[in-house]
């Protein structure tokens, strides 16, 4: 098989996961959406079994998948439903909708269930991307009692900025408090990985990108490990000529090359002449037929191209085939 071979270490995530719900001192939800950052949904959630307290995922698809594979935890869908089909779907397969706008709450409303819908009700504390107004909290409240109450939450933006951090928690408690006055049972939850380290507290934390061992900006999260490294097949090795090497002209053309069967369309950033969709053109001698380690540093890879690590590994582990160390 051609594909690049993405080597993820279960272990690694496992002991990522750990070491941040210390630090959080509460549950966790980990957060395995669009495959885990590429890792591998399914695997990624049974792996933290007996860590994890529950997950996160963007998509009812997503969700669905994760039921279907066994996993018995409770299942948070992010994005908000926006018909009828999305409603029906989260019920049956017992995963929790975000009511994050009154366009989603009259939509699910219209969606009758045999048994109560569970929800968490989503406030805007400034990022401006799902949630209520603080403000409207005290009407949703007045028209959410069909469902299960299970939770409210916020995503917090810039969390490293003490001053943005404040008026978020101050604006995400408010509605917290109106919440639980109606539904005493129901956890909050606001950090994600930077909100655990600024010392942001609630009922849960979510976190994504330290499970698979980075630290989001503005954060340094010390004893956190990579999990994930890849490897492509050397396709071609041998002396050169001419004055080419890939689709650039190189004043001093080794005198040996090889070719990488790695490209952009494996989701690799284009890195000037030497790689095109399906090939990456590098100089010396390899062995052809067998691997060569190509990412390992994420962090180093990001920043070389002016992106983050979020990006990376969605990207570079899309056609990946998955291989995993238990150990």
């Amino acid at each position: 098989m051609q594909n690049t071979l993405a080597i993820i270490s279960l272990k690694r995530i496992r002991e990522n996961a750990k070491l941040l719900k210390r630090a959080a001192g509460t549950p966790l939800i980990a957060v395995v959406k669009d495959d885990a950052y590429g890792h591998g949904g399914e695997r990624v959630a049974h792996s933290l079994h007996g860590i994890a307290d529950a997950f996160a995922v963007s998509t009812v698809d997503e969700g669905a998948a994760l039921r279907c594979a066994g996993v018995e935890e409770d299942i948070l869908v992010l994005t908000p439903p926006l018909d009828r089909e999305e409603v029906l779907r989260i019920s049956s397969y017992d995963l929790i909708a975000p009511i994050t706008s009154f366009f989603v709450l009259k939509t699910a409303l219209a969606a009758a269930t045999d048994t109560p819908l569970r929800v968490h009700i989503a406030v805007n504390t400034g990022m401006n991307r799902y949630g209520f107004q603080p403000r409207r909290i005290a009407e949703v409240l007045k028209k959410i009692n069909a469902f299960s109450v299970e939770g409210v939450f916020s995503h917090l933006y810039a969390p490293a900025s003490v001053s943005h951090l404040n008026a978020q928690i101050k604006l995400f408690q408010e509605a917290v408090e109106k919440v639980k006055a109606v539904y005493p049972n129901a956890k909050s939850h606001l950090a994600a990985t930077g909100g655990i380290f600024a010392g942001v507290k609630s009922d849960m934390v979510r976190t994504g990108i330290a499970l698979y061992g980075y630290s989001p900006e503005g954060f340094a999260v010390a004893g956190i490990k990579p999990a994930m490294k890849i490897y492509a097949s050397i396709a071609h090795s041998g002396r050169t000529m001419g004055n080419g090497f890939g689709y650039g002209i190189e004043e001093n053309v080794p005198e040996r090359a090889h070719t990488l069967r790695l490209g952009y369309g494996d989701g690799f950033f284009r890195d000037g002449g030497k790689r095109c969709m399906d090939a990456t053109v590098e100089s010396g001698y390899a062995r052809t037929g067998t691997r060569k380690l190509v990412l390992k540093d994420v962090s180093e890879y990001a920043k070389i191209h002016n992106t983050t690590e979020y990006e990376a590994l969605v990207n570079v582990s899309r056609k990946a085939e998955k291989r995993y160390d238990e150990s």
